[in-house]
């Protein structure tokens, strides 16, 4: 079965479904590339940008090692030490930065700081 669609307002005889709808919604109207590049205009000093590089795959792996830890419960302490050491990461360099997380202002960036850290491993950002 697939998804309905609605008519594109801007572009006659192009069908947009509710599932772009709720995308864009969530999204502001910007693309992701648009959500990361306000990201990194907000990260621009060295130790900030050194401190996410290695404090945002800090916090994903405690996610991996928290899941981990459903079969060996010992994990769990691992996962927090490495979850709250890849937080303090973040905001040691925001207080190199002299700004507050961007996170603060709009949920969303939580989401951002992965894509970023994506795009800098891979040498887009």
């Amino acid at each position: 079965m697939s998804e309905p669609s609605l008519p594109h307002p801007g572009l006659p005889n192009k069908p947009v479904t509710l599932s772009a709808i709720i995308v864009r919604g969530m999204f502001g109207g910007q693309t992701s590339e648009e959500w990361v590049a306000k990201y990194e205009r907000s990260h621009q000093h060295p130790v900030n940008r050194l401190c996410h590089t290695y404090g945002i795959p800090t916090i994903l792996i405690s996610v991996a090692v928290f899941a981990a830890g459903f079969i060996r419960h010992r994990l769990w302490w691992w996962a927090f030490g490495l979850f709250v050491f890849g937080w303090l990461l973040q905001f040691i360099g925001h207080a190199f930065e002299g700004k507050p997380p961007e996170f603060f202002h709009d949920w969303r960036f939580l989401f951002v700081g992965v894509r970023w850290w994506w795009a800098k491993i891979n040498g887009k950002a």
